[in-house]
């Protein structure tokens, strides 16, 4: 099953998720929705998707049901954002002398997080990384260029079957 976003016409960081029938508001990059995706530009890249893996706090949240491979967060996992590191845009084990994320956060954005196949075959240098479906805010700010849903929204994303996601850079028509 194909999910897609599709940003609002009068905004730049939401978007509506479709997941079968099924309408979700989605929160998106900082500067929007763009083709020409680069690290660091806080927005959202364009383009047709495969949802790679899970992972999930098992320490706050059930395990989610999915037919991604499914992992529980530890708190030495991390992804590595440094476009010089010949593991760019991967799962790490921290620590880690490259640039990187820390998957295990205090906050709760990754207690449920999808990687999003975005350069990832192969990763491009500087082309952009970790590239998430994660839990928003509460306050719904936008994200750095993931998609970031409700806990619930997210698991009945998960539930759906979807295996592929579908970014479009135009409002659904």
């Amino acid at each position: 099953m194909i999910i897609h976003v599709w940003p609002l016409p009068d905004s730049r960081s939401y978007a509506k998720l479709h997941c079968g029938h099924i309408i979700m508001d989605a929160v998106i990059g900082k500067n929007g929705i763009t083709p020409h995706k680069h690290e660091g530009d806080m927005a959202t890249p364009v383009g047709q998707f495969t949802l790679r893996k899970v992972y999930y706090r098992a320490d706050r949240t059930a395990r989610p049901y999915s037919i991604l491979p499914t992992e529980v967060l530890k708190p030495d996992d991390g992804w590595c954002d440094d476009p010089t590191s010949e593991v760019y845009n991967q799962h790490i084990t921290l620590p880690n002398a490259a640039r990187h994320e820390d998957l295990w956060r205090e906050d709760d954005l990754y207690n449920l997080v999808v990687v999003i196949g975005y350069n990832d075959t192969p990763a491009l240098p500087g082309k952009g990384s970790a590239i998430f479906m994660h839990l928003q805010r509460p306050d719904r700010t936008p994200t750095e260029g993931c998609i970031a849903l409700t806990e619930q929204d997210l698991r009945t994303v998960l539930q759906s079957g979807a295996t592929t996601i579908a970014i479009h850079d135009c409002p659904h028509p």
